[in-house]
């Protein structure tokens, strides 16, 4: 995939660059935000979309690539269709719910898959699917008294009432009705009076609770609506995220993080995107004093970060806030490592705490070519270069092997570049680093 270059911009939105994402389902879970995304394949020309990803942050800026938990094979049942989902932790578990093509029906099913950790893998929890009425985009809200609601619909908007064991739900679905009190008015498509399109996610704050959804077609904007309860009445509240981003669809999710909001959507700002090659990005917002949402717009900088990123301990070299021309892929060490690399690729990781002073870096690496050379440098691209380390044929793209170099001039907290440089072709693959005081 070809993406931004400019070794000197502190974008770091969107959030991934190593692939397209999409469908942004935020938690929060052990001081830490794991962001479960769909998809989209390269070039796509539709919603060509087989598995679903994880991602996860300390800092809401160097994000680390978890890769794919949860495919279409995961559900013997499903045909096609890995589309918006949501995941919710619960009974010491998570909770994956998602829409696929039931190839029994031709029709659009909720499933649910479970795992022991966040970033899974998950297996399919029932072997069949949850709920189906052709409708899609669930999503999962659990109240203060433990009662778990389950959301889902385009064109219509349903819930049921999960049981504790969050896969299996007591009575039918029941419609929520879309009245133009409760979720504004759409001009110009009688079949469709509300400005309510798909996307679904509700959550609750200072006793009042939100259900912030994808609005108006096509492209879409995200309002909002609230409620004294998690089933309504529900009054719309306006529009948080006006129609913007070269992505004809859009998605919500809201999170708080160490007192911080935080509000996820996609775009189609990567090259080569669009509404079927879409981007996961975020923005920290601030709640109005009266609980409304202010208007959010996009940008390329996306939220601040949270502290800063510890070089001393191993450091997986898929964690990073930007990414230029490499991809990620399984190790056979565990984990992802950052592969496919070209002469000239290069990793940005922010906010990167030397404090008095590194001495040597470490990397992880192997070659199934002639290897090539990892430049450390501080700040951008053609910033200082406080290392140079050289990584050897090592005969295998998974044949690992550890390489050390002496560090001079890492200081303080900058923005570490690791420039990767060589001959044509791939050169070297990298699973971590790690720098010694």
């Amino acid at each position: 995939m070809t993406l931004f270059q400019g070794g000197t911009a502190r974008a770091d939105n969107p959030i991934v660059q190593t692939i397209y994402t999409a469908d942004p389902a935020p938690i929060v879970h052990n001081d830490r935000v794991y962001l479960y995304t769909g998809h989209d394949e390269d070039g796509s020309t539709w919603f060509t979309m087989r598995d679903w990803r994880v991602f996860s942050s300390s800092d809401m800026v160097n994000w680390t690539d978890h890769g794919s938990p949860l495919s279409l094979a995961t559900f013997s049942w499903a045909s096609a269709d890995a589309w918006a989902g949501h995941v919710v932790a619960r009974n010491n578990q998570f909770y994956w719910y998602v829409p696929v093509t039931n190839r029994a029906t031709g029709r659009m099913a909720i499933g649910v898959a479970v795992s022991d950790s966040p970033t899974g893998p998950f297996r399919d929890a029932l072997g069949h699917p949850l709920v189906e009425n052709g409708e899609i985009d669930p999503a999962v809200f659990i109240d203060d008294n433990g009662q778990a609601y389950l959301y889902w619909g385009n064109p219509n908007l349903w819930y049921v009432r999960l049981n504790p064991d969050m896969v299996s739900f007591t009575g039918g679905p029941t419609q929520i009705p879309l009245t133009t009190a409760g979720f504004g008015r759409r001009d110009g498509n009688p079949s469709r009076p509300t400005l309510y399109e798909e996307g679904p996610w509700v959550y609750k704050r200072n006793g009042l609770y939100y259900l912030v959804f994808a609005a108006n077609c096509c492209s879409e904007s995200i309002a909002y609506s609230t409620a004294p309860g998690p089933t309504g009445p529900w009054t719309f509240r306006g529009t948080i995220m006006p129609t913007q981003g070269s992505s004809f669809t859009n998605h919500p999710g809201v999170i708080d993080f160490r007192g911080n909001s935080y509000f996820f959507y996609h775009n189609g700002a990567l090259p080569g995107g669009g509404g079927f090659t879409r981007s996961v990005a975020v923005e920290r917002f601030q709640y109005n004093a009266d609980g409304t949402i202010p208007t959010i717009n996009m940008t390329t900088a996306g939220a601040p970060q949270l502290g800063t990123l510890n070089p001393f301990v191993r450091q997986e070299a898929e964690t990073s806030a930007w990414a230029s021309g490499v991809e990620t892929e399984p190790s056979s060490e565990g984990g992802m490592n950052v592969g496919y690399i070209d002469n000239g690729d290069w990793l940005r990781i922010r906010g990167t705490a030397f404090g008095t002073g590194a001495s040597t870096f470490t990397a992880r690496v192997a070659s199934a070519a002639g290897g090539g050379t990892i430049e450390v440098r501080l700040d951008s691209t053609t910033g200082p270069q406080v290392s140079t380390c050289t990584v050897p044929g090592t005969g295998g793209w998974q044949t690992w092997t550890t390489v050390s170099c002496p560090v001079t001039g890492a200081t303080g907290t900058r923005d570490l570049y690791l420039r990767f440089t060589g001959g044509s072709g791939f050169l070297f693959n990298v699973n971590w680093w790690q720098f010694t005081r």
